[in-house]
């Protein structure tokens, strides 16, 4: 037993004896391998109020060293970037354009989704939000003056490797190519948020940029790009452990140095990203007075010397056991700490009367991501109560997007965000609104919805009717205000009162602009909205007869219509001009009545389902039914021309006309082409054939049965009825009406079937006028012969061919004599 002590007591020596120089030789070779790179241990220790981005020195130190370099990793996996967006990086890094400030609203806005993504995932699952920091939704922007280093963290959900390639390079989001060419027209990069690529307006101030990410499903990797078409990825094994999130390193340009500024930074957060959902934090200096004991040596001179650079306070008093206390003294220290940017009560939250209109815009423009100049047109700002409680706020954007109306009944676009008792649920629920007002922008936030289900059970949850059919009534609401405020939409007897009440002239012509970029949505609510289809309807305008060019509403035209007039007129075509030369209006201008003017193609459809309005018919002006007055020798006329008609209409009985008329609506014109009530017009006839799918024999179903109407009171008609009358059988005047009928055809707005023939037509009437031949024809062309070439010329060829050849050329009479003899 003591063999076995006295063994172990050596064995402790000899290590004790052998450290300090084993600790020497390691010291040793980290000072001869410095220059070798090894993997730093990672720190996860984090200071500051939020428990923010790490502020460790020696991650500081080997961070700025990585980032100082700004040369893609060489063990990093290498990619090119797609097309597009090497496209649309090239026009952001060559811009001229002047407000580079856009780039930081864009990365915080982008911070704030993820963000909003991992909050909506731990409604159903809490662990995805982990423990500690990595917990607290926020975001931080810290910046480094000395390495020109600005970086925005999000503790948000977070990109896989996969992730990063894919959204930050390889593939193009869909937006890219039509802010491309948004951007070529306009140069506006303003709306590059709504593309969804605002990211890369990070390259307006920045020549390198890393993506540092981790999610929870992956390791944390590092992007990285130079913007010179090529990116990097890597798996991040020298930065400190995020959690969870990510941050953005921008070394910014040498240009870009006010962006190093803290409070040019608090005027872009305040300014842009104030009505963000989560808090957003600047790790920013700060002054402080703090007390430090005075040195006695320090206090005598000062009570020499007068002037002091730093306040001092003095204190002589003594405490309960009567000792003296030390001398103190006042002085600033400056210290850093997270200071919140964002401290601004939710909009919705609030009272409507709290809130200005200055913030109503400035929320919209956080909403929309529309930073243009332009204010919203109208908004609206309500508390639901009852069994089914909601917050919520509308807005009428100030323009249309451009991509409104393509693919309409296919795309599931929602521009309404549905928040839960202040929690973020989605931005693509497009069961709030219908699809026609799907161009209004806001957000709802219900008390009554359940949180943690599924979108597919909160579609099926009772509630959500009530919520849709209150908004539905409150964007209604909305727009007709707007028309209502509109000095330009008040009748003509109310003008003086309005003036009266001091009206501005901000919204005058309000409801124009807004038709002018919305009107196409209130025309498809009449159509899939039955239930709102009268509200709708007084949210129409067109221009008319009589409206000199101004747009003008149905109840504008009701209150204008002539005494006995019981149907509301219209016309269809394709500009207004064409239908001001129309022949079917010839009457009833000269009558005084109001024709509505509709030239937008989904006009015709309208129609099909707008049937009545305040008990008033529609009427196209175009159709049979037409009533137009009483004629008193209407009878008579029928009977006069009675054997005309008869006549007429066997000769067009290969043309497929109905009938042959007379007609009520015709003053200058001999004659019109109208189509059955229930059918097509001529102008639906046009759209329908254009279509890219179109069935012609489909088509002719839904063809309206076409009805020929003459003018008794006009000479050419007068002519023909007696010519008919002598000799029906004449074929000159067989001729004359299939061109009337042809003719009609064109002005009435149809497309011929067989143009040639028309011409053909139109030919024999020139001659006939001119007196010429019906049978003469086109001289036929006399073919001249082809002349011989000349004997020199064919010499100097011979000539030529024999040099070439080195034989003696032959004259052309023995080499013509030569051929006859071979043939």
């Amino acid at each position: 037993m003591r063999k076995r002590t006295l063994v172990s007591v050596l064995f402790l020596f000899s290590l004790l004896f052998l450290l300090p120089d084993q600790g020497r030789k390691l010291h040793a070779n980290a000072e001869d391998s410095s220059d070798e790179v090894t993997d730093p241990p990672k720190v996860e220790e984090k200071i500051g109020g939020h428990g923010g981005l790490s502020t460790d020195s020696d991650v500081v130190h080997r961070e700025s060293e990585s980032m100082s370099k700004k040369t893609l990793r060489s063990s990093a996996e290498k990619f090119e970037f797609q097309a597009e967006v090497s496209r649309l990086m090239d026009i952001i890094i060559n811009s001229l354009y002047s407000n580079k400030d856009i780039f930081l609203r864009e990365l915080i806005s982008n911070a704030s989704d993820a963000l909003d993504k991992i909050r909506f995932l731990a409604l159903t699952d809490k662990d995805v939000l982990g423990e500690g920091d990595t917990a607290k939704l926020e975001i931080q922007i810290k910046l480094d003056k000395a390495k020109k280093i600005l970086s925005i963290r999000d503790r948000g959900i977070g990109m896989t490797k996969e992730d990063l390639i894919k959204n930050l390079g390889t593939i193009a989001k869909s937006g890219t190519s039509a802010f491309v060419e948004k951007m070529q027209s306009s140069g506006d990069l303003n709306l590059i948020g709504q593309f969804g690529v605002g990211f890369y307006s990070a390259y307006l101030v920045a020549d390198y940029i890393e993506v540092i990410s981790k999610h929870n499903d992956d390791n944390q990797y590092v992007w990285e790009s130079k913007a010179d078409g090529k990116f990097a990825v890597s798996e991040d094994t020298w930065n400190e452990p995020l959690g969870r999130g990510t941050e953005i390193r921008l070394h910014l340009r040498d240009e870009a140095g006010e962006y190093l500024e803290e409070s040019k930074l608090k005027d872009l957060v305040k300014r842009y990203s104030e009505f963000i959902n989560f808090p957003i934090s600047l790790w920013a200096s700060k002054e402080i007075e703090t007390e430090v004991p005075v040195e006695e040596d320090e206090s005598n001179d000062e009570e020499t010397e007068t002037t002091s650079t730093e306040e001092e306070k003095e204190e002589d008093a003594e405490d309960e056991d009567g000792e003296k206390k030390q001398k103190t003294k006042k002085v600033k220290e400056t210290v850093y700490e997270w200071e919140l940017l964002n401290d601004v009560k939710a909009i919705w939250l609030r009272s409507p009367k709290e809130v200005t209109e200055e913030e109503y815009t400035k929320f919209y423009h956080s909403l929309s991501k529309d930073f243009t100049d332009e204010k919203p047109m109208a908004w609206s700002h309500f508390n639901a109560e009852g069994d089914v409680e909601f917050k919520a706020v509308l807005y009428v954007p100030p323009k249309a997007p451009h991509d409104l109306y393509e693919s309409y009944y296919n795309s599931n676009k929602a521009n309404l965000k549905l928040y839960v008792r202040r929690v973020f649920i989605s931005d693509e629920f497009d069961e709030l609104l219908p699809k026609y007002l799907s161009f209004l922008k806001g957000l709802v936030d219900s008390d009554t919805l359940p949180l943690n289900v599924s979108r597919e059970m909160l579609q099926q949850h009772s509630s959500l009717k009530t919520i849709k059919k209150k908004l539905i009534r409150k964007a209604l609401d909305m727009i007709r205000k707007l028309a209502e405020e509109d000095p330009d939409e008040i009748h003509d007897d109310d003008k003086k009162d309005v003036e009266k009440s001091g009206e501005t002239d901000e919204k005058k012509g309000q409801y124009t602009k807004f038709w002018n970029e919305f009107g196409k949505s209130i025309k498809l609510g009449i159509i899939e909205d039955a239930a709102n289809r009268n509200r709708l309807a007084k949210l129409l305008r067109f221009e008319t007869t009589k409206s000199d060019g101004k747009l003008t509403s149905l109840d504008q035209y009701i209150k204008r219509m002539k005494n006995g007039q019981k149907d509301v007129f219209y016309i269809t075509g394709s500009s207004k001009e064409q239908l001001e030369k129309s022949p079917f209006l010839e009457r009833l201008i000269k009558k005084g009545y109001e024709v509505i003017f509709f030239t937008d193609p989904v006009d015709e459809y309208l129609m099909q389902y707008l049937m009545d309005y305040e008990d008033k018919k529609f009427q196209n002006v175009s159709k049979e039914g037409l009533k137009v007055g009483k004629d008193s020798k209407a009878k008579e006329l029928k009977e006069a021309f009675k054997e005309l008609t008869k006549w007429w209409k066997g000769n067009l009985a290969s043309e497929n006309v109905d009938d042959v008329k007379i007609s009520n609506r015709l003053a200058d014109t001999p004659c019109v082409v109208v189509t059955s009530k229930f059918g097509w017009s001529a102008n639906m006839e046009r759209i329908m054939q254009s279509q890219t799918l179109s069935d012609a024999n489909k088509q002719a179903y839904m063809r309206g049965k076409r009805v020929l109407e003459i003018n008794p009171r006009h000479p050419i008609i007068k002519e023909l009825k007696d010519r008919v009358a002598s000799d029906p059988e004449d074929e000159s005047v067989k001729e004359t009406a299939q061109l009337m009928y042809q003719t009609a055809l064109i002005e009435s707005g149809f497309i011929l079937n067989d143009p040639k023939d028309f011409a053909a037509r139109i030919y024999n009437s020139v001659k006939s006028s001119l007196s010429i031949s019906p049978d003469a024809v086109a001289d036929e062309e006399v073919e001249a012969a082809e002349e011989p070439e000349t004997t020199e010329a064919t010499e100097t060829k011979s000539d030529d061919l024999a040099g070439g050849l080195n034989i003696e050329a032959e004259p052309v009479e023995q080499q013509e004599e030569n051929t006859k003899d071979e043939l």
